[in-house]
């Protein structure tokens, strides 16, 4: 990539090229800027919620107790906040296509960047195929859907996600409010049912009799299997909170990002806290820890989803099916952002020369054909499920997503931190920026740390798993650990390829702060003076 060449462009301009409409033959492609605030705001607020909360945090009940979830959500929540802030503030002045990608590239080592953008992308493109299955699992919760062979439903939801296609990032925005505002709404409903049952609102059914407060969190107890279960929850964790940064991604086809960003990443406190933090207390309230129906959670089974299995227990007749209905949608939701977030990921790979250059290709309508064609060519993947060895095929598949959230999470961490370094080595200040971070780079810095603590804590789950042999077994170690030597090898591959150019990092002064930066107005980055006197408001602007 070509670090030298210096260019400011307006909004209208910025890794969008002159027309959205033109069919795009130049290095620059051009993406259409069709998201609007309403759909940047609930991509950030509900656009990931899917089986990873509502099914696969089971298993982590059943191995953590609902202490170690509670902690280890709020840890991972604050890591993302502090990681979200950073990328709203690279995004809202650095707006382009591959968004973290891209600052990988210009501010790390283009090397890092390159295994971060691969990395990405193959998370999602193998993430696909197995939501594909869930949803079609989640069908088989109903007898009569059970009757039908999965296959049917996998080609149905295909069919459906080719449709979206057809209408760009405007289908794909316009499909996430909707579900997203579906998905807000059952967790809402599902808080106010689980106090109810708490404070023994349900009468007259043999498993809940009264009043049950925390009684699970002293019987059978708030923590499983010690440290090591607490660190297994991490896992569980980044599954579940992944997607969290495509509000970054989105940037690029957002129609005014220096406005939507910084209301979308605030939005990120609300999810954090209310729609997991918050709802997976209720959930350890209501849904005994030891309970043998929490086993096989680690997949797509929704029998085994904790919030199903609380409303079960509570006897409440239909309710079980009705929320069986929102896992099946937010797990289609998590299809719909798959493609989204692996096309415009390859997209970028090729536009910076990373990728092969048909895959750079965008049509009149400002859709990347092929790479959404290689998105549903892996989507076919989830037919391997009629195999007799289809879960095991699934489970070599997700090892190459969950963990690596962690390193796109704390590349972005690492990316702000230097920017930060190189902006201030190349003589601007910081009320240059249209949009600074709430936490600053020491919330990047904390960001990344607690990003390096998780991948440590996994790394010895990984060893010495939960019931496991001492030392696990080498299946059983690269089934959750995979994702980091797939990522020092495509390091390593880009650094042999481009023979070490550029070193193995990129100086402050070296770095590349002009192009693609939005024309700046500097009137709109001035701020008031910080006093001890005006810290909370600014502290509640910054959430909120």
């Amino acid at each position: 990539m070509d670090y030298s060449k210096e260019e400011k462009v307006s909004d209208e301009e910025v890794a969008y090229g002159s027309s959205e409409n033109d069919v795009q033959t130049a290095p620059t492609q051009a993406l259409s800027r069709n998201l609007k605030s309403r759909h940047m705001q609930m991509i950030a607020i509900g656009g990931s919620i899917g089986a990873g909360l509502f099914v696969g945090t089971g298993n982590a009940f059943r191995s953590g107790g609902p202490g170690s979830v509670l902690i280890g959500f709020m840890i991972v929540g604050f890591m993302l906040l502090f990681t979200v802030q950073a990328l709203g503030e690279l995004a809202v002045l650095y707006p382009v296509n591959g968004a973290f990608f891209d600052y990988g590239c210009r501010f790390i080592d283009p090397a890092w960047g390159f295994a971060m953008g691969w990395d990405y992308a193959i998370g999602w493109l193998t993430v696909l195929p197995f939501e594909l299955t869930a949803a079609g699992l989640t069908i088989a919760y109903w007898p009569e859907g059970a009757k039908i062979n999965i296959g049917v439903w996998i080609t149905i939801f295909l069919v459906a996600l080719v449709v979206i296609q057809f209408f760009g990032v405007r289908g794909y925005g316009e499909v996430e409010f909707v579900l997203s505002l579906i998905k807000i709404v059952g967790c809402i409903g599902f808080i106010i049912f689980g106090v109810v049952v708490d404070c023994g609102g349900i009468k007259n059914n043999p498993t809940y009799h009264g009043y049950i407060g925390a009684h699970y969190w002293h019987d059978p107890g708030a923590f499983r299997n010690g440290f090591k279960g607490f660190c297994t929850v991490f896992v569980t964790a980044a599954f579940a909170f992944g997607g969290t940064e495509l509000v970054g991604l989105a940037a690029a086809e957002a129609a005014d990002p220096r406005k939507t960003l910084p209301t979308a990443t605030k939005q990120v406190f609300w999810r954090i806290t209310f729609f997991y933090v918050v709802t997976l207390f209720i959930v350890g309230l209501i849904v005994p820890s030891n309970s043998d129906r929490l086993l096989g959670s680690g997949g797509s089974d929704t029998k085994a989803s904790p919030f199903v299995l609380a409303i079960v227990l509570a006897g409440v007749h239909g309710l079980p099916s009705v929320f069986n209905s929102i896992i099946t949608i937010s797990v289609l939701s998590v299809a719909n952002s798959c493609t989204f977030g692996s096309t415009r990921t390859m997209q970028a790979l090729a536009a910076k020369g990373m990728a092969p250059p048909f895959l750079k290709y965008i049509d009149k309508k400002g859709r990347p054909i092929w790479c959404v064609v290689v998105q549903l060519i892996f989507g076919l993947l989830a037919f391997v499920n009629e195999a007799t060895a289809g879960s095991t095929f699934f489970d070599w598949l997700l090892a190459l997503s969950g963990l690596s959230y962690f390193f796109v999470w704390g590349s972005i961490c690492l990316a702000h931190i230097r920017f930060r370094a190189g902006w201030k080595a190349q003589g601007h200040t910081l009320k240059e920026l249209p949009y600074q971070a709430s936490f600053g780079v020491i919330g990047s810095y904390l960001g990344f740390t607690l990003n390096c603590l998780a991948l440590i804590a996994t790394f010895y789950t990984s060893l010495f798993p939960v019931g496991g042999t001492p030392t696990g077994g080498a299946s059983a170690f690269f089934q959750t650990y995979l994702a980091a030597p797939v990522v020092i090898s495509l390091y390593v591959f880009w650094k042999i390829y481009t023979r070490g150019a550029g070193g193995f990092f990129i100086r402050a002064h070296q770095m590349d702060l002009a192009t693609g930066m939005r024309e700046l107005n500097f009137d709109d980055g001035i701020e008031e003076k910080k006093t001890w006197v005006n810290l909370p408001r600014r502290v509640m602007g910054g959430l909120f």
